[in-house]
């Protein structure tokens, strides 16, 4: 093909002309001519300076007076003081669920239904207010809170309400009959979503609810309580009782109820499986993982990268199932990372509350004491580390640049412990066997991601992956009408989807 300049009959010869000056759109941080304005948050949600404990539709001090503090990560300071509740207040619960329990099962599904339906509207309504507030509490960045958490959990009730009449439909041939009281508990890395994918299930399917979130996070299950009680969902129905690791054992050894529902570390889901053996309790465990990303060389590797980018740092690692081992296919290894390396430099990381920030703030001081103890064994055990990211860092707050490891081998910790933060580890392959064999080398199970443009590839490599949930070209796209649940170390049961239904009814 001609040049341009001779196929308009001009003479002047390409290599006489001065090239172009290309305009560099990075940011001052990462070393280009331009920089991101600042675009904080404007709303504030009102935060009281106390709450109490939700137990029969009316919010209540603790019976020992106890209170803890949750603070904002991104600054270290205070948000509130929290109810911690004790045996006695969770006592009160279960007592407040048992009683609502006969009336509430006996409403036919399409009333129940009604009430999700209002919850659902009702966390639309006030989504930029619950988004706020779960991102002062969490640290998490705004743009995640505001288009993932928010809208997924509203999502969950209206999925749910569909389902509360329909559940004879659901499961043909059988009687579904709720199990009874359930006690959950949900860790802090999603706090309301992780709220909804446990309440909307259980009371779709006409049971009642003791639900424990994290001492660190607890506002946002607060205001679900609120918007439950703003609708006129039945006292008893949902009660919440917050509270650190002695709260959720009073839940989990409480006679009074019937079904155990907790996502958390697999250390503390091997407790609670251990202390409900003996007994006659229904248990569904969403525990820890070390899930794996297999990038072939047929693959799209921008896309793949945007992937892996998303599958752990957009959401600072703080994810279970995060894609924290990259499986690379040895003859493209060099050329995805230097890709991931670009990537992760634009990353920015700053005040969780404005909108450019794409890295927030590490939940606590002792999940950061966690995350640096990993770097450091990294680098002991000789892997490479890779700091990115861009922005100057906050003085005060918990932040952690997003991270990656080269040369990091099978037996490094990093590769086979889970991290809880924006840290991944890279490792290569040569064969598809050779990758399979790989990613299933843990005790963990519960997701996985692959990334090729042969569908026959994609499928074969699906099947053998030890894993609950495997994302096809994409990773951590959530949805309700999808089952989500692992197996091996990484627990067992299925939240989402018909399948979630079942473990809520007898």
């Amino acid at each position: 093909m001609k040049h341009a300049a001779e196929q308009h009959g001009t003479s002047e010869s390409p290599r006489a002309r001065p090239a172009p000056a290309r305009l560099d759109l990075r940011t001052t941080s990462g070393g280009g001519i331009f920089e991101y304005a600042p675009a904080p948050e404007s709303v504030r949600p009102e935060i009281a300076d106390r709450y109490g404990l939700f137990i029969n539709g009316r919010f209540t001090d603790p019976t020992s007076s106890k209170r803890f503090t949750t603070i904002n990560p991104a600054s270290e300071d205070t948000l509130s003081e929290v109810a911690e509740a004790n045996e006695a207040d969770v006592d009160a619960a279960v007592k407040a669920a048992r009683d609502a329990l006969p009336a509430w099962s006996a409403l036919p599904g399409r009333e129940r239904g009604k009430y999700l339906y209002r919850i659902a509207r009702r966390i639309q309504e006030r989504a930029r207010e619950l988004a706020v507030l779960e991102t002062m509490d969490g640290g998490k960045p705004i743009k995640e809170s505001r288009d993932v958490d928010i809208p997924l959990a509203a999502a969950h009730f209206f999925h749910h309400a569909g389902w509360a009449d329909k559940l004879a439909y659901a499961f043909p041939g059988r009687s579904p009959k709720p199990v009874g009281v359930c006690g959950q508990i949900i860790p802090w890395n999603f706090p309301l979503l992780m709220a909804s994918w446990k309440i909307a299930p259980a009371i779709a399917c006409g049971n009642t609810v003791v639900l424990k979130p994290a001492e660190t996070t607890p506002l946002t299950a607060l205001r679900l309580a609120e918007i439950c009680e703003e609708i006129g969902l039945p006292p008893g129905v949902v009660n919440i009782v917050t509270g650190a690791g002695a709260t959720g054992a009073a839940i989990v050894e409480h006679p009074g109820i019937d079904k155990i529902a907790f996502t958390g570390s697999t250390e503390v889901g091997k407790h609670i499986a251990r202390s409900v053996a003996p007994t006659n309790k229904r248990l569904t465990l969403e525990l820890g993982g070390k899930s794996a990303n297999i990038i072939f060389e047929d693959a799209s590797i921008d896309q793949a990268v945007e992937g892996i980018v998303e599958g752990i740092y957009f959401n600072q690692g703080h994810v279970c199932c995060a894609g924290s081992r990259l499986f690379v296919q040895e003859s493209i290894a060099d050329r995805v990372i230097a890709k991931l390396h670009d990537r992760m430099s634009t990353l920015r990381v700053g005040d969780p509350l404005d909108k450019n920030t794409d890295l927030g703030a590490i939940n606590s001081k002792a999940q950061l004491a966690t995350i640096e103890r990993y770097l450091e064994n990294g680098d002991a055990e000789g892997a490479t580390r890779h700091t990115c990211g861009s922005g100057d860092m906050p003085s005060k707050g918990y932040f952690c640049r997003p991270t990656f490891f080269t040369g990091v081998q099978p037996s490094h910790a990093i590769a086979r412990e889970e991290i809880f933060g924006p840290v991944l580890a890279v490792m290569t392959f040569r064969t598809p066997e050779e990758a399979i064999s790989r990613a299933n080398n843990t005790p963990y199970g519960l997701a996985a991601g692959v990334w090729t443009d042969k569908g026959s590839k994609i499928f074969d490599t699906a099947k053998h992956l030890d894993a609950g949930v495997v994302w096809l070209n994409t990773y951590n796209k959530f949805d309700p009408t999808s089952p989500f649940g692992g197996f091996k170390e990484s627990g067992f049961g299925r939240e989402g989807g018909r399948h979630g239904l079942l473990s809520y009814l007898a």
